[in-house]
Formats: C-alpha cells, structure tokens, sequence
C-alpha cells in the first residue's frame, strides 16, 4: 500500500507550476502538532542545535529521503516537512493540491566535525534526479521538485560549486539540466505531520520512490 497518495492527490493545474500568491491556501497559524522525538535515535527533531549545522533538501518523496541521510554517520537528527512555498503550516493534503507551493523537504541536523558538507551534498545528488522539474520518478507535483534550502553563506556557495560539477557528470551521461532551486536563506520550515517523520522506520515495507541516476557526484570523495 502506498499510503494516501505520493503522486496522487497533487490534482489539476498546479502539478507542474507553483500558485500565484493570490492562487495560494490561506493556511493557519498555529503550527502542527509535532511530538519532538525522532523514531529511530531518540533526539530532538527540533531545537536550537548549537553546534551543528542544518541543511534543508529536497529529493522527491520524503519518507525515503530522510531514511537516506538518518543512515548517513555524522548526522544527528533529521524531520520532514513543507518548504519554499507560500501557505503557513500547510497540512498534507494541502500540499500535495499544488496550492502552496511546497517542495517535500528533509531537514539535516548534522555534526561538521563529523561528517562533511560536501558528504551530505553528495548524499542529496546521488539519491535523485535533480533533472525532473516538478517532479521525481512517477511521482509528479510541485512537491517532488529538487530543492537545496541553505542556512549560511558557505552553504549557499558549496551547493552551487556541487551543482556545477555534477552537472558536467550529468551531461556527459546524457541527462539534461540540472533544475534544483538553491536558495539562501532557507525558506520558513513547516514540520510535516507526526505519521511522516521517519516513516519507513515506522512502516518498513512502506512507499520509497526515491533513486538515484547512477552517477557519481565529484564532490566529498576523501570526506
């Protein structure tokens, strides 16, 4: 069973162009209910995080993104949510209507002591097709867009120095251009409902669209 719709209730027009402002729902303004621990480690899914540093990504369906970066050594902790659209904590179904212009997004909480920016960018490249526009595999909708939300200047400047250079991978491969929306600062974060975070953990055989190209990103390789 593949849950209650990646790829399915994104419906109408606004399946391959993010809503106009006056085209957005209005949304609310209370956030949604978020129990902060995180399924597998136990860690706080949100916080200050002093210390570390957080990356937010976009890499199509969010239950198999963020399985992908929890397993990766360095990282501490990691949540799903909405990100780089207009509609303030959005529910599920509202951003799978295409009407607030979302992306599904992990948020990386990681240790740079312990495991490199350039690793988590390889970790992000390598798991998607960055290509696809406004969409990721079979999944298709606004929310599967490739994204790379940065929270500092270095970030910002390493994303687009990875983007470059797995670009030329890319288009020796034969793949089109790279279509991943980088942005610094960070759009507002909005923590997905509680059923999502870390759900494969929660639901093993669950929906994982994610998967990658196949080539390798030059970057992070001595990380």
């Amino acid at each position: 069973m593949l849950g209650i719709g990646h790829g399915r209730l994104g419906i109408g027009a606004f399946k391959q162009r993010l809503p106009r402002p006056e085209e957005a729902l209005p949304g609310r303004e209370a956030p949604l209910p978020l129990h902060n621990v995180h399924f597998v480690n136990g860690r706080p899914l949100r916080g200050d995080f002093a210390g570390l540093d957080v990356l937010d990504v976009g890499l199509g369906c969010f239950w198999g993104a963020e399985r992908k970066f929890w397993q990766l050594p360095g990282v501490v902790t990691t949540a799903v949510g909405y990100q780089g659209g207009l509609t303030p904590n959005p529910t599920y179904e509202e951003v799978c209507s295409g009407l607030t212009g979302h992306t599904e997004v992990v948020r990386v909480v990681f240790d740079p002591v312990q495991v490199a920016l350039d690793t988590v960018l390889r970790t992000f490249w390598e798991n998607h097709d960055p290509t696809q526009g406004m969409r990721q595999g079979n999944d298709t909708g606004t929310q599967y867009r490739s994204a790379l939300y940065c929270h500092t200047q270095a970030q910002f400047d390493a994303a687009i120095a990875s983007r470059d250079a797995y670009q030329q991978r890319l288009t020796a491969a034969g793949y089109g251009d790279i279509t991943t929306e980088i942005l610094f600062p960070a759009p507002p974060f909005y923590y997905a409902e509680d059923y999502h975070q870390q759900y494969l953990a929660k639901n093993p055989n669950g929906y994982c669209g994610i998967g990658g190209t196949g080539v390798s990103c030059p970057i992070g390789l001595d990380a």
